[in-house]
């Protein structure tokens, strides 16, 4: 077998070359990187030192950035190492073209999520009820919202589901009515409104503005009451459960009190 000649100058000259690329290459990698992490964190104090500026909306806006300047990065480390950058994005734009058509559920998702970001319709810690499903907002991600029901079990909502179907925020505003049914004899009813209004007039939970309202509703034995109270938002359900938790001990101690007597 002939002997191959070997050109040194050549091979050290190429060496050099490429050697010198992939170095430059792997600084302008470690700086993007840097200069990404640098940029994102700059972006999310100026973006919570706005007013008004949500938490999550700046996290996703920092993060835009942050991606902005690793694709710059990118560009040039292909430059650096002789890939001509347009023939690349072209070929990226055709893959990008098959993928999206691949994943268009998982990419309506994701625009969703950008659209509850940006809208902010709820924020974390809310209560909602959307697609059948009632919890408190834990987190909202580009392609979930998470939930938290009342006995504490995680849900997961595509947000495509939480953006395309009407949603109910029992969190938005601050104030809230309670309103439930009493029953009540014909006979005890007055009574009755007197006991329940001063229930309501005691508790901590009820506003006394606009005031409770307790009133007799038709006519008959036994008659049914209606109770109406406002209170703050987060109270709504301790306001509801102590009022019937009042009622159903008042009905006992009425039934314990006549019980001799029959």
């Amino acid at each position: 077998m002939p002997d191959i000649p070997v050109d040194f100058a050549v091979m050290t000259s190429l060496a050099i070359r490429y050697g010198t690329n992939m170095l430059g290459a792997l600084l302008l990698a470690i700086a993007g990187i840097w200069l990404a992490g640098a940029a994102e964190r700059t972006a999310h104090r100026l973006l919570l030192a706005a007013r008004h500026m949500d938490v999550t909306v700046a996290g996703f806006l920092s993060s835009l950035v942050r991606y902005a300047v690793l694709a710059v990065a990118l560009v040039a480390i292909l430059q650096v190492i002789g890939i001509q950058a347009t023939s690349l994005i072209a070929v990226l734009g055709a893959a990008s073209l098959a993928i999206g058509l691949a994943l268009q559920g998982t990419l309506s998702n994701m625009a969703a999520g950008v659209m509850l970001l940006l809208f902010r319709p709820f924020r974390v810690g809310d209560h909602i009820e959307v697609g059948g499903k009632n919890g408190e907002v834990r987190d909202l991600t580009l392609f979930f919202t998470e939930l938290s029901t009342a006995d504490n079990v995680q849900v997961l909502i595509p947000n495509g589901s939480v953006w395309g179907n009407a949603m109910t925020n029992f969190s938005k505003y601050p104030d809230r009515f309670v309103e439930t049914k009493v029953t009540a004899r014909n006979g005890d009813a007055d009574a009755t409104i007197q006991d329940v209004r001063a229930f309501l007039t005691d508790n901590r939970r009820v506003l006394s503005s606009p005031p409770p309202v307790v009133e007799k509703v038709g006519y008959g034995d036994p008659i049914e009451l209606n109770v109406k109270a406002w209170t703050k938002a987060a109270d709504t359900a301790a306001l509801r459960y102590e009022l019937s938790r009042f009622v159903t001990e008042r009905a006992k101690a009425k039934e314990a009190a006549v019980q001799p007597a029959e």
